[in-house]
């Protein structure tokens, strides 16, 4: 008997059950999509950086903005060069990258003849495949430049890249070893300028280099705090090697019109000073690139 009522119990759980199941999907509309607002998993941003510590805080600052703003965030960070995360972009791996209009626009477009930083802009929104776009440009550069020790600038009298012609010694540039195929690099400096270079790959390593004396010219980023702390002298580009490349957001564009408003208000706040005090503090504070991202959107009020 006890187990024919166990019984006629677990029938009539079922059929309540049932009852507020039909009585659920009566009030629903079948045909009505399901909806996702930002934080939820079907809108997750991934946000990648390049091994490089001053993107990666630049990616950092941009995926604590988004999530401020409510959305799922996943951070694919120190990914490498453009030649391994241009393909994870376009496929829609990732998402989001911060990344420097002139660099990215001779990627895309190795015989462009835009400079300034305008004219960069407006080709590269060109150039781009079809499912990538850009969000606004920063004011914050971090270019690449041509760098040597500020006793060696002043030993040849060094200015402009033009100088290197009439030094009297054999010139070793130092960079990351991709530069030697660069429209800017040891092909470029001859073309332009006239400058003939010994070329070493030195990657992590070129500042130390330089400072060292193994190279005697280096390719530097403009927002090197080393720039000022090892006595360096970046050498002034009237010819126009170097493109313009300031700090610009590069979107798939399923996301893009989603996360513009976010990004584009981090974007305004981002200039070179604060580009520079941002890697003087991963360089020298030896601070985390959370930590950093975290105080740069409170002080600026976007947190």
């Amino acid at each position: 008997m006890f187990t024919a009522r166990r019984r006629i119990v677990a029938v009539a759980a079922a059929a309540v059950i049932g009852a507020f199941t039909l009585a659920g999907c009566a009030s629903s509309n079948p045909l009505e999509p399901e909806t996702a607002g930002p934080g939820t998993e079907t809108d997750t941003i991934v946000v990648g950086s390049q091994s490089y510590y001053s993107n990666e805080i630049i990616a950092e600052i941009y995926a604590q903005a988004l999530e401020g703003a409510g959305f799922t965030v996943e951070r694919s960070f120190q990914i490498g060069q453009r030649d391994a995360y241009v393909p994870a972009i376009e496929s829609g791996e990732v998402t989001l990258f911060p990344e420097y209009t002139g660099n990215v626009l001779q990627f895309f477009d190795p015989e462009t003849e835009a400079r300034t930083s305008d004219d960069v802009y407006a080709a590269l929104a060109e150039a781009l495949p079809e499912n990538l776009t850009v969000l606004d440009q920063a004011q914050a550069s971090d270019q690449d430049s041509y760098t040597v020790t500020s006793a060696f600038a002043d030993a040849h009298g060094l200015t402009t890249i033009a100088d290197l012609a009439d030094v009297d010694e054999t010139l070793v540039l130092g960079g990351p070893p991709e530069l030697a195929e660069r429209p800017y690099g040891p092909i470029g400096l001859k073309d332009v300028y006239g400058v003939e270079v010994e070329f070493k790959g030195t990657g992590d390593t070129t500042v130390e280099e330089l400072v060292a004396g193994t190279v005697n010219l280096a390719n530097v980023y403009t927002a090197d705090p080393r720039i000022e702390t090892d006595a360096l002298t970046v050498l002034e580009d009237p010819k126009g090697l170097f493109l313009a490349s300031n700090v610009v957001p590069l979107v798939n564009v399923g996301v893009a019109d989603e996360i513009a408003d976010v990004i584009n208000a981090v974007q305004a706040k981002l200039t070179a000073e604060s580009l520079v005090a941002l890697n003087v503090q991963s360089t020298v504070d030896k601070r985390s690139s959370a930590d950093i991202a975290a105080q740069w959107l409170a002080d600026n009020g976007l947190s």
